[in-house]
């Protein structure tokens, strides 16, 4: 499937007002697209449709809350009305939780789900109708949760998981209709992002997710990537790949690392209550940036990462190892053959 480039793209990025999404917005309109951006804060959206205006890009703000089918539908069909089609859509809008399952009330669970898996799935269901017309690409931001869950993060890990399941299913029924619609999943592994100061606590710290950590413009490239690439998924970052990778391979040592070190792994040194503001039912003013407080500890590469968007370097890489360890092969096997037969009689 031959995707359209970016410059020549209509792009709706939901979950822009901070983080990762902020981060594609920008990175998109800097492209040359036509970007409409989303999120529930109007006054977060202002601002960076102004970021991108100032620095010569095309963009318009649609506010929307996730959990509302009919707002995400509207959010759709603003979208197309503003410049004529959707060419790819983003989806990454999403709250999360850190607390222990028993002490996770059914409202924060419910909110949980409402914003991260439901919110996803009417973002498909909206797009999905206009995305069919004339082709183009749908791209659903999960997590590596979406493979390995972690403690303190029940609610998030099934809503990542729930996200991957949808994927699969709907990518099968793209393919058996012959959509003209690459479908794509980004599993971001620990991004420093606003998320881990903003969002709710019951730990006793601000969160942060187990190192090592990344900037948020890796997930963004990925992202970009993806939207003229058609790639079923992209793991971004080492650290995600290592864990899910090993999670296929053995759950029970999987299981054991993390239950060794997941839990003080995403303490940070600062004390935070969990009455302390937070984003889960609203959105709080002061973090509506791409970059969150973790920055000492992130790394702004990853070369996995970018394998991943570099695939001739990859195969070139790969042949390269082949190679080498082809012709190490060969020389061990001949000097095994010359000492097995002994040196030549003389004459």
């Amino acid at each position: 499937m031959r995707l359209k480039p970016i410059d020549e793209q209509a792009v709706v990025v939901f979950g822009a007002s901070s983080g990762i999404g902020r981060a594609a917005a920008l990175r998109f309109a800097q492209r040359g697209a036509r970007v409409v951006v989303s999120a529930r804060s109007a006054e977060a959206l202002e601002g960076l449709v102004q970021e991108i205006r100032a620095a010569g890009g095309e963009a318009v703000a649609i506010p929307a809350e996730a959990s509302d089918p009919q707002a995400v539908q509207a959010l759709a069909d603003g979208a197309a009305a503003a410049y004529g089609r959707i060419d790819t859509w983003v989806q990454l809008a999403g709250v999360g939780l850190w607390a222990r399952f028993a002490e996770t009330t059914p409202e924060e669970w419910r909110r949980v789900i409402d914003v991260n898996l439901n919110g996803t799935a009417y973002a498909a269901m909206a797009a999905l109708p206009h995305l069919r017309r004339s082709g183009g690409v749908l791209l659903l931001v999960s997590s590596t949760e979406a493979y390995v869950g972690m403690p303190y993060q029940g609610a998030y890990a099934a809503s990542k998981h729930g996200i991957h399941g949808l994927v699969k299913a709907l990518r099968l029924e793209i393919r058996h209709e012959q959509l003209p619609i690459s479908l794509t999943e980004i599993m971001p592994s620990g991004i420093n992002t606003p998320l881990f100061d903003k969002t709710r606590t019951k730990i006793g710290t601000k969160p942060m997710p187990p190192p090592p950590l990344y900037e948020p413009e890796i997930a963004a490239d990925a992202i970009l990537y993806a939207a003229e690439h058609p790639v079923p998924e992209l793991i971004v970052g080492g650290s995600g790949l290592l864990f899910s990778s090993l999670r296929r391979v053995s759950r029970g040592l999987s299981d054991g690392l993390i239950s060794l070190a997941g839990f003080a792994l995403q303490h940070t040194p600062d004390e935070k209550s969990k009455a302390a503001p937070d984003n889960l039912e609203q959105h709080l003013p002061g973090y509506d940036q791409v970059r969150g407080s973790l920055g000492p500890v992130t790394r702004s590469t990853s070369a996995t990462t970018w394998l991943s968007t570099h695939p001739a370097a990859c195969r070139a890489l790969t042949g390269a190892v082949l190679g080498s360890a082809a012709l190490m092969t060969y020389r061990a096997l001949r000097g095994g053959a010359k000492a097995q037969n002994g040196p030549e009689d003389a004459v």
